[in-house]
């Protein structure tokens, strides 16, 4: 199944943001349920400290993940800056990656031009709902929602950060999928659920970045999304 039949299903898709290139987490979060597994390069991740190379240094990397994948789709961030994008994210897709995650900031417009991925863009705090709506029309497949502040990651999800996904959804065209920038719990997916989000894309915040902690974390949503 491909990424946008996964994210149109009638729950949502569980996306594992693996918090290194490492193929043995990989194996991990399939072996417990992730439904998409995404991975990165050409960044300082914020939320896991960890530094991620060029698509020529972590491409024996990406190659194994995407080989332990199997079926599943498999996206990447291709860099946090326009010329690093634009250098390194045609490679990926030709070792069978689908989708391209980028923050509308770092997305050279070569990328939006581009027909072999699919491309997940995220929006930033500071957006309008006016950039929501018409993120689908300068050619983004999915609406990353990575809408909260920094100096938040890690804190419990509230109602006031459920009613701006809920606004988001409400005027989004495309499936938007909800990162784990909040300390989301397995519990709450049912009221994402019910706002109408497309996929729960899980990270360092709740996961951790040890194998026994991303198995218990993706085990965890996996068994609260097969209840709904």
């Amino acid at each position: 199944m491909d990424f946008l039949s996964v994210l149109n299903q009638k729950k949502p898709a569980l996306i594992m943001s693996l918090p290194g290139n490492d193929p043995s987490l990989a194996r991990i979060a399939v072996e417990c349920g992730a439904d998409v597994i995404k991975i990165h390069m050409n960044v300082q991740h914020r939320a896991s400290g960890i530094h991620f190379g060029s698509f020529e240094e972590e491409k024996e990397r990406l190659a194994e993940i995407r080989e332990i994948a199997g079926q599943l789709p498999c996206g990447i961030v291709a860099g946090s800056c326009v010329e690093d994008v634009e250098r390194d994210f045609l490679y990926p897709a030709q070792m069978g990656y689908e989708f391209i995650s980028l923050y509308a900031s770092a997305t050279p417009l070569s990328v939006l031009a581009d027909k072999n991925m699919k491309k997940m863009i995220a929006l930033a705090p500071g957006y309008s709902l006016e950039e929501v709506r018409l993120l689908g029309a300068i050619g983004a497949d999915v609406l990353e929602a990575s809408v909260m502040r920094p100096e938040t990651y890690g804190q419990r999800l509230t109602a006031k950060e459920l009613l701006e996904y809920a606004a988001i959804t409400e005027n989004s065209k495309l499936p938007v999928v909800i990162p784990t920038q909040r300390a989301i719990l397995p519990c709450e997916v049912s009221q994402l659920s019910q706002i109408g989000v497309s996929g729960i894309m899980i990270g360092a915040v709740v996961t951790g970045k040890e194998m026994e902690t991303i198995k218990k974390s993706v085990s965890e949503f996996r068994n609260a999304i097969d209840k709904l």
